[in-house]
């Protein structure tokens, strides 16, 4: 018998799948104010579908497998092809540009490692349809709004920003040839994890001759690349259109308000080849973690996969590195029990009011006043566990207040938080409330809206 889940794998307790759901609503919630709308697609698909984008080599990275039916299937390794796919089936008749995020659990059969599982979810964003800047920037800005959202700072998270058309220009104009363009951009990707020596070494390997190495290293690890690349080649026309685009770009992000969160770096390349303009990666400002976030432009990309001619751009965003930096950063909230706006007490007034009655007035509570109500479900305690007692049980279910029969004519509400001596306490006309009268019932709700304080969260 198995005792826990695969390797790679997590299972969802209460807590953990609250702190999910935490990430899922921001997530949600910030897509919707940058009227995005959510759409969603298998996840088991051909596997044709991958190997065409990404080559025969993937297959030993996927959940591959042959299905009953003798079909090639494999479960999503990622979203964009699944993507693609739907656009295509509706490119003609779907308004654009296309503004959809998804939210798929993905699957890869990798080795495990610190922010890197073999199954997480990702908030995928994709915009179709537009070529300029300006969608570029909104795409980013609905990422740094997800950080927002979440209570990161720019202090926490920075976003760095490149564009490989600019960066493809200035190494051509530098004499780097189109034949080692690939090579370069693969260094240059990995420059991070390269001492300035071995960079320069995997450089010559690439083909590139003296003085270019140490020159191409001097650009990308420039202090302010832009200023270098004008020292460079600020007079090559299409370097020029390039520069007057990302200037173009930051405006938008200042004045969409999340300037103050993003540098230019031309060490961001993405290693992924159908990049061909703006690509960005978000990063704990600590540097301790793997990229929270990664995306860019890639306006050929459905055109191979869909048949689809039209620009688009967008990013992924795991659960996994995001997750590590809000609990580090004490961000991530702990469910603590039901979370119930009440918890149903015997109280001394039981002898009046049996285990009916008090079902009653749940049953009013939750469906007249749309309250969550929680209770111990056994006649026996309600009737006889001492008072004490119930009260320890409703604080420990993590309920806002307890409702109880006080006597045969009153139920009060009592809040939980703090001490009981000071937390606000209300008696109301128990028969209205039994019988669910709805005016009685609204009038419980107002003031329990007005003096029991939200849930508070303990960071985890």
């Amino acid at each position: 018998m198995a005792v826990g889940a695969l390797p790679g794998f997590r299972d969802f307790y209460p807590d953990d799948f609250a702190q999910r759901a935490h990430i899922f609503k921001a997530w949600r919630e910030v897509c919707r104010r940058h009227a995005f709308v959510e759409y969603d697609g298998p996840p088991l698909e051909p596997l044709e579908l991958y190997t065409r984008k990404s080559g025969e080599e993937i297959v030993n990275q996927l959940y591959a497998f042959t299905d009953k039916g003798g079909r090639e299937v494999a479960l999503r390794p990622e979203m964009t092809p699944t993507f693609a796919r739907m656009v295509a089936a509706r490119g003609n008749s779907l308004r654009k540009p296309v503004r959809w995020f998804s939210i798929p659990q993905l699957f890869r059969y990798e080795r495990q490692q610190k922010g890197r599982l073999k199954e997480h979810f990702q908030l995928n964003v994709d915009i179709v349809g537009e070529g300029s800047e300006l969608a570029d920037a909104e795409l980013l800005a609905v990422a740094i709004g997800t950080m927002r959202e979440l209570g990161l700072t720019s202090a926490d998270v920075r976003a760095r920003v490149s564009d490989r058309r600019l960066l493809t220009d200035v190494l051509r104009a530098m004499g780097v040839l189109d034949a080692q363009f690939a090579a370069t951009l693969a260094v240059i990707d990995k420059i991070d994890r390269l001492p300035a020596g071995e960079f320069q070494n995997k450089l010559l390997e690439a083909g590139l001759a003296h003085p270019l190495p140490p020159a191409v290293f001097g650009l990308v690890s420039a202090a302010d690349p832009l200023a270098a690349i004008r020292g460079l080649c600020g007079t090559d026309p299409q370097v020029v259109e390039h520069l007057e685009r990302i200037t173009r770009y930051f405006a938008h992000l200042e004045s969409l308000g999340v300037g103050e969160w993003v540098d230019f770096d031309l060490r961001i390349v993405r290693g992924l080849a159908y990049y061909t303009g703006i690509v960005f990666e978000l990063f704990d400002a600590k540097g301790e973690l793997r990229a929270i976030c990664g995306g860019g432009r890639y306006d050929s990309l459905l055109r191979d996969l869909g048949g689809v001619d039209l620009p688009a751009l967008g990013f992924g965003m795991g659960d996994v590195v995001l997750a590590e930096l809000l609990r580090e950063r004490g961000l991530m909230p702990r469910a603590e029990g039901s979370g119930a706006d009440l918890y149903l007490l015997g109280g001394n007034g039981v002898l009046d009011h049996p285990i009916g009655n008090a079902l009653r007035l749940v049953g009013s509570l939750r469906h007249v006043a749309g309250m969550s109500v929680d209770y111990a479900m056994s006649a026996e305690r309600y009737k006889t566990q001492a008072s004490r007692n119930q009260l320890d049980s409703a604080r420990k279910s993590g309920a806002r207040a307890a409702i109880y029969f006080e006597t045969a004519s009153d139920i009060v509400v009592q809040g939980l938080s703090g001490k009981l001596t000071e937390a606000p306490k209300q008696a109301f006309p128990a028969l209205p409330l039994v019988q669910g009268d709805p005016p009685a019932i609204a009038a419980l709700k107002l003031w329990f809206d007005r003096n029991i304080p939200q849930h508070t969260r303990n960071p985890d």
